[in-house]
């Protein structure tokens, strides 16, 4: 089996991890139309033809690159617990994660925006990653509504939508001027306004 498709030799998976990374350092600098796969094989200390032997397309690199950072994200926040307070809690840590590695924050935001075009090779990741965010924080605040743990009137899936919006909002602007835009604080003050008790 070829590490591109998952398993291989350690020495396969240690390589493919050293293409990843140099993939998410000329995304960051150059963008995903700006860069090239000669530039990230050099990056990574092997030739061209070395990288496409792991990932065929530039797609396929871009791919990986994003699910990598899904995977790593969801080990570490576990965005992947039972519906409630506690998916909440664990978006506010990744943010908190996030104000800490600017670089991938800045490698994101700029992926997500190239990617609103419908021909762009992330653009479906984006759809899904979007939509599976908004489901997991809607259906969080749906159970904390049934709880007796949300405001009067605050509409669960309306809550789900401002939440995403408002932490990808945040991290452009965060960018932008890091020293006046509270990443965290402004994601607690959110959360304090929708729900009936601190989170």
């Amino acid at each position: 089996m070829r590490a591109a498709e998952g398993g291989g030799y350690p020495k396969g998976r240690i390589r493919r991890e050293d293409i990843l990374t140099a993939a998410v350092a000329v995304y960051g600098e150059a963008g995903y139309h700006g860069s090239s796969l000669r530039e990230v094989a050099k990056r990574a200390g092997i030739t061209h033809a070395g990288l496409l032997y792991y990932f065929p397309t530039k797609e396929a690199l871009l791919a990986a690159v994003l699910e990598r950072r899904d995977a790593e994200d969801s080990e570490r926040e576990q965005l992947d617990a039972p519906p409630g307070r506690e998916v909440l809690a664990h978006f506010v840590a990744l943010a908190e994660h996030n104000v800490t590695h600017p670089g991938i924050v800045d490698l994101y935001s700029r992926l997500a925006a190239e990617a609103v075009a419908p021909d762009h090779p992330a653009h479906d990741y984006f759809v899904r990653h979007y939509r599976l965010a908004r489901e997991s924080t809607s259906e969080s605040f749906r159970v904390l509504a049934e709880q007796g743990e949300l405001r009067d009137g605050v509409d669960p899936a309306a809550a789900a939508l401002m939440f995403v919006a408002l932490m990808d909002g945040l991290q452009v602007q965060w960018l932008t001027v890091p020293d006046e835009v509270d990443l965290v604080g402004t994601l607690r003050h959110f959360l304090g306004s929708v729900l009936a008790k601190p989170l």
